[in-house]
């Protein structure tokens, strides 16, 4: 009876231990692959190939000899040429007149001779003779008196052999002094045939 007993016993124990001591199934857990996964992969880039570079010409200078000529020397041209031409008008003597005439004194003929000789070696130069007067008198009548000396000086050169069409006239009266004041101390210098160059 005991060993009955004994042997159900042992019998019990193995299935309990039959039962307990089994390992379990491996649980398989199916994992979605990622959408980064599942994008195609990416071509590799192609290998950067060195670009040819077009071959550049030579920087040009341009030089006077090809035509352009550089500002300084354009402004400097023309300031010799502004020069050149106040030189010419400084060369032309202005001749004076007595009050209220027009007729060309004696000393007024020896500053024309000279006039005349530089006109006739400048045979382009053209200009422009202004006739002035002192303040007494009307803006008319000195209009009138300055054109009158103005004309008087153009008939002495042209009657020298200077050529009429480069000689042209122009009277501004009393209106542009050349001296300030009102005695005759400043009158004489203003009763005046003045040479302005007009062209050349």
């Amino acid at each position: 009876m005991q060993r009955k007993w004994i042997g159900s016993t042992i019998t019990l124990v193995g299935v309990a231990l039959f039962l307990t001591g089994c390992p379990k199934k491996p649980e398989v857990v199916e994992t979605a692959p990622s959408p980064m996964a599942m994008q195609a992969p990416k071509a590799a880039a192609p290998e950067k190939t060195p670009t040819e570079v077009a071959p550049q010409p030579p920087e040009t200078k341009v030089t006077p000899e090809a035509g352009a000529v550089p500002e300084a020397q354009v402004a400097e041209a023309e300031m010799k040429a502004g020069t050149s031409a106040k030189a010419a008008e400084s060369a032309l003597h202005d001749i004076y007149f007595d009050f209220d005439r027009s007729e060309i004194r004696e000393d007024a003929k020896k500053l024309l001779a000279a006039d005349i000789e530089w006109l006739k070696k400048d045979g382009a130069a053209k200009v422009t003779i202004e006739g002035h007067c002192d303040e007494r008198g009307t803006s008319e009548y000195n209009l009138a008196l300055g054109e009158r000396r103005a004309r008087a000086t153009r008939d002495y050169l042209v009657a020298a052999g200077i050529a009429a069409n480069r000689i042209s006239t122009i009277s501004f009266g009393k209106e542009r002094p050349f001296a300030l004041g009102h005695d005759e101390s400043a009158w004489k210098w203003n009763r005046r045939a003045h040479f302005v160059l007009s062209a050349k």
